[in-house]
C-alpha cells in the first residue's frame, strides 16, 4: 500500500478516535495532579469525537469533505488545553492535504509538519515534555523516513513512526521534572500515541470498535448533560475595524457592502491581501470568508475600486452603497439593521446553494456595549456571578471543561458589541481563546482568569465608563490582587512537589500548586488559608461546596474569626461539586 484514499482515511480516523476513547481512563490516570476533575483522556476523547460523528456519517467521502469535518468538528469540540492542541494538530494537517484525491507519503509528512507548526503557534508559551514534543518527534521521524525512501510502504512507515513516537513519549519525564516525580509520562502525548496506534491497527486491516459502540456517538457537554453533537458550522476569519459611524467627522463617505461568490476557495494569505487592500481605501472593515463566499462591509470614498478588486475573485451579489453624509442621523440608526440583513443574506445564499429553505430574517434589539460570559459550576457561584453582571454562565469548570463550541455559543447568545469571557480555569483558557478567534459579528475578549475568585475580582474591576481596552487592562490587573485556594481529595497515590500523597488524602491547592496534605477537611482548609495570608491581606472569602454542610462551614468561620480578628470574613454557599471549599485572600 503506497497511498491512502478517502474511504480508507475515513476508517483510519474512526479507528484512531475509537482507540483513544477506549484508553481514556488510562490516560486520565497519567495526570500529575491527582484531583478528581475533567482529565486529559476525557478532554481529548470529547474533542476527537466531535469530529468523528460527522466523519462517520459521510457516505461518499472525499479528502476535502473529511478534512473539513475533522478540522471544523475538533476545533469547535475542543476541550481543555490538550483538546485544543489536538484540534490544532488536526487543523494544520487537514489544511495541508486539501485538494488531494489520495494521500501519498509525501502528503502525510507535509501534513505532519504543518500540524506541528500550527499547534506550536496556538500555544503562547509552548512547554517541552508535552503532547507538542511527542508530535514534533513523530513529524521529524516521518521526515527522516521520507528522505530515506519516498516509496516506503505505508504500513511499515506507520509502524516506525508510532514506535519512535512511543520512544519520545518515554523521555518526556526527562524534560518535565513533575512527570519524573510522579512517575508518569505526559498524558497528552499518550493520548496522541493512542490515536496513532488506532490508525496503525486500521492500516493493518484490524477493526477498532469503541467499547461502548452499541451507543450512538454522543458527547458530554456543559455539566455532563448528554446530547448529540451538532454538525460543525463554517469557520470564519474576521477582521474588523471601527463599528460606529462618527457623528463628527466622516472620513469615508460611502458604506459599501457586497458578497463575493468565489470561483475557488481563497487561502488565508489571499484573504489577508484583500483585507489590506480594502483598508488602504477605507475603514470600518468587516471581511469574513469561508470556502464558498466572502462577505465585505467597508466604508470608502471609492466603492468602484472595492468592486473591481472583488471581481478578481468571483462574481458579486447583494451589492449596496449608501451615502453616509446624507441624512447622517438616520444612517446611524439604520447601519446596525443593515449589517443584520446582510448577514442574513449571506447565510441565505449559502442555504440556497445547498437547496435548503430560506431562513427568516427577524428583528433584534440593538446590542448593548458590553456583555459577559463566565464558566462556573454550583448554584451559589452561578448566582453570585449573575448578580455582579455576568450575562451567561456556562456550567462547567473542574468537573467538565466546556468546549470551544460551548463558549462560542454563549458568546453568540449575549447581545453586546464587546463580550468579555472569563474562563475561570487554566485548562479552559485555550478553548476560550479559540472561541474568541472564530467569533463573528462582535468582539470577544478573553480575560485569562484561572479561578472563579479571579473572575469575580475581574468583574468588580469593570467600569461602564471605560473603553474596551482600558477595561481589559483593569480586569486583567485585578486578577493579580487575589490569591485562590481549593480543597479537594486525591484520587490516587502519587508524589507531587516533594509531597507523598495517598488516595483519599485531603489536599489544599493554592496558586503555586499543592500546599497542604492531610486527613481532615477543616484542618487542611485552615492550614491552606494560613499559607495564603500575608500582612496586606484584608479579606478572606470562602465558598463552601455541595459536600460541605452549613454547620461545618459555620464552624470554620468561627475558627477563622478567632485567628484573624482584624480581617474581614465573607462566607457563601457556592454549591460547587468536588471541592469542599474554594477560598480567596485579598
Amino acid at each position: 500500500m503506497k497511498t491512502i484514499d478517502a474511504l480508507l482515511m475515513q476508517r483510519l480516523f474512526i479507528a484512531g478516535a475509537n482507540n483513544l476513547s477506549n484508553n481514556k481512563e488510562y490516560i486520565n490516570e497519567l495526570n500529575v495532579f491527582p484531583v478528581p476533575d475533567g482529565d486529559t483522556g476525557t478532554n481529548m476523547t470529547l474533542t476527537i469525537m466531535a469530529a468523528a460523528a460527522d466523519v462517520q456519517s459521510q457516505t461518499n467521502p472525499t479528502i476535502d469533505s473529511l478534512s473539513k469535518a475533522i478540522s471544523g468538528g475538533s476545533l469547535r469540540g475542543a476541550r481543555g488545553n490538550s483538546g485544543v492542541i489536538l484540534s490544532q494538530l488536526f487543523r494544520g494537517f487537514c489544511k495541508d492535504i486539501r485538494g488531494k484525491r489520495e494521500l501519498t507519503m509525501v502528503d502525510i509528512v507535509s501534513g505532519f509538519e504543518h500540524g506541528v507548526e500550527t499547534a506550536y503557534k496556538a500555544v503562547m508559551k509552548p512547554k517541552e515534555g508535552t503532547i507538542l514534543t511527542v508530535a514534533r518527534g513523530i513529524s521529524e521521524k516521518a521526515t527522516e523516513l521520507l528522505m530515506e525512501d519516498e516509496d516506503y510502504p505505508i504500513v511499515e512507515f506507520a509502524e516506525k513512526v508510532v514506535a519512535y513516537g512511543e520512544e519520545v513519549l518515554e523521555h518526556t519525564p526527562e524534560l518535565l521534572p513533575v512527570l519524573a516525580e510522579a512517575g508518569v509520562v505526559d498524558s497528552g502525548g499518550q493520548g496522541l500515541i493512542e490515536i496513532l496506534k488506532g490508525v496503525l491497527a486500521g492500516l493493518k486491516g484490524e477493526t477498532v470498535e469503541r467499547l461502548d459502540a452499541d451507543q450512538p456517538v454522543r458527547l458530554a457537554r456543559g455539566a455532563g448533560v448528554l446530547e448529540e453533537y451538532p454538525k460543525a458550522k463554517p469557520v470564519y476569519n474576521a477582521a474588523s475595524g471601527k463599528e460606529d459611524i462618527s457623528t463628527a467627522d466622516i472620513k469615508f463617505g460611502y458604506c459599501t457592502e457586497f458578497i463575493i461568490l468565489l470561483e475557488k476557495e481563497l487561502p488565508d494569505s489571499e484573504v489577508d491581501r484583500l483585507k489590506e487592500y480594502l483598508l488602504s481605501i477605507g475603514d470600518s472593515l468587516v471581511c469574513v470568508a469561508d470556502e464558498e463566499l466572502v462577505k465585505v462591509h467597508v466604508h470608502t470614498n471609492h466603492p468602484g475600486l472595492a468592486f473591481e478588486k472583488a471581481l478578481e475573485y468571483g462574481q458579486l451579489t447583494r451589492m449596496k452603497i449608501d451615502n453616509m453624509r446624507e441624512e447622517h442621523s438616520e444612517r446611524v440608526e439604520l447601519e446596525q439593521q443593515r449589517a443584520k440583513e446582510q448577514d442574513a443574506a449571506f447565510k441565505q445564499i449559502k442555504m440556497e446553494r445547498k437547496g435548503s429553505e430560506k431562513p427568516e430574517v427577524t428583528k433584534a434589539q440593538p446590542p448593548k456595549e458590553y456583555g459577559f460570559v463566565a464558566v462556573a459550576v454550583g448554584d451559589g457561584l452561578v448566582n453570585i456571578l449573575k448578580e455582579i453582571g455576568v450575562d451567561h454562565v456556562i456550567s462547567g469548570g473542574q468537573t467538565m471543561n466546556p468546549s470551544t463550541d460551548d463558549i462560542l455559543s454563549a458568546i453568540e447568545q449575549v447581545n453586546a458589541k464587546h463580550v468579555f469571557v472569563l474562563p475561570n480555569n487554566k485548562n479552559i483558557i485555550l478553548a476560550a481563546n479559540q472561541a474568541a478567534n472564530i467569533c463573528d459579528g462582535k468582539k470577544a475578549v478573553v480575560i485569562p482568569t484561572k479561578t472563579v475568585p479571579q473572575g469575580i475580582s475581574a468583574m468588580i474591576a469593570f467600569s461602564d465608563e471605560a473603553g474596551p481596552e482600558d477595561n481589559r487592562m483593569a480586569m486583567v490587573a485585578a486578577t493579580d490582587t487575589v490569591k485562590t485556594g481549593e480543597v479537594t481529595f486525591s484520587v490516587r497515590d502519587t508524589s507531587v512537589e516533594g509531597k507523598a500523597i495517598l488516595k483519599g488524602d485531603i489536599m489544599g491547592i493554592n496558586d503555586q500548586g499543592i500546599s497542604v496534605v492531610g486527613a481532615e477537611i477543616a484542618d487542611v482548609t485552615e492550614r491552606l488559608i494560613d499559607d495564603m495570608m500575608d500582612e496586606d491581606a484584608g479579606l478572606i472569602t470562602v465558598y463552601y461546596g455541595s459536600d460541605t454542610s452549613e454547620e461545618e462551614a459555620e464552624t470554620l468561620n468561627r475558627k477563622l474569626q478567632e485567628k484573624y480578628p482584624d480581617v474581614e470574613l465573607d462566607f457563601h454557599n457556592g454549591g460547587q461539586p468536588i471541592y469542599y471549599y474554594i477560598v480567596s485572600v485579598e
